[in-house]
């Protein structure tokens, strides 16, 4: 038998550092790139794409929705505070385009102001017919407006809810591509190395954790933007009830909270 001397182990575990060293290198993502196949190259610029469009709407949508509430009492407020019907119209005007219960009162009173108009040039047949459908008029301006700016607030929500489900599975073939590469490798060297499963192993991994990077922001910001905007849609909902009740009638129906 032969023995081995210290200076013979040594040099073996050198060179199996060394070895481990350089397949450890082929994990890294510069490796990666120079090592992509035309599937990782969909699957990574898919993912690539499905980031950035999330963080987009996540940044965009965060502005947007911090933006309408912030203003919302003082338009709402501001409306009902004012004492002449005309100089809060004027001010709803003012307000910036984006800004939707300013667009939503701006309907009704439009839809009054329409509605006069063609009573007066057709002439009046009843009070009581008069009303019902001035009535009518304006709750149909404002279920109109109200569905308008609803589907406004729901820009990129549909992204969002496609990255969050798909992008995992799109990491996972990715995955699954860089495991059969690693196997291909096994059975073209005849050993189960780490020179020899290094490089697609770390694809493996790193397609792994692009899905997840893509997937999870986006899934979390879903779930925020869809509570935020239920809770903007019952604001919606009670400003129109409002309205409605102040056009039609003259008055406002005071809530009992």
């Amino acid at each position: 038998m032969f023995l081995q001397t210290p200076a013979t182990t040594d040099a073996a575990q050198a060179m199996g550092g060394n070895t481990n060293a350089e397949a450890m290198k082929q994990m890294g993502f510069d490796n990666l790139i120079q090592n992509f196949d035309w599937l990782g190259w969909v699957v990574f610029v898919t993912l690539v794409a499905m980031s950035f469009l999330s963080w987009y709407f996540i940044i965009a949508n965060g502005i947007r929705n911090a933006t309408v509430r912030s203003r919302a009492d003082k338009v709402i407020d501001g409306f009902w505070g004012n004492g002449s019907t005309q100089d809060a119209i004027r001010e709803l005007e003012a307000q910036p385009r984006s800004e939707p219960f300013s667009k939503i009162a701006l309907d009704a009173a439009s839809a009054v102001a329409h509605h006069q108009q063609a009573t007066a040039a057709a002439g009046t047949t009843g009070r009581l017919a008069e009303s019902l459908s001035r009535s009518e008029f304006i709750d149909r301006a404002l279920r109109q407006a109200v569905a308008r700016e609803s589907l406004r607030l729901e820009g990129g929500m549909t992204l969002l809810a496609t990255v969050g489900s798909a992008a995992p599975f799109v990491g996972l073939l990715g995955t699954v591509w860089g495991i059969y590469h690693a196997l291909i490798r096994i059975a073209a060297s005849g050993n189960a190395s780490m020179n020899a499963v290094a490089g697609p192993v770390g694809e493996a991994l790193i397609m792994t954790a692009f899905g997840l990077f893509a997937a999870i922001p986006a899934l979390f910001a879903y779930n925020f933007f869809s509570r935020s905007n239920r809770l903007t849609y019952a604001r919606f909902d009670e400003f129109a009830h409002d309205l409605h009740d102040f056009f039609a009638t003259g008055s406002r129906v005071e809530s009992s909270k």
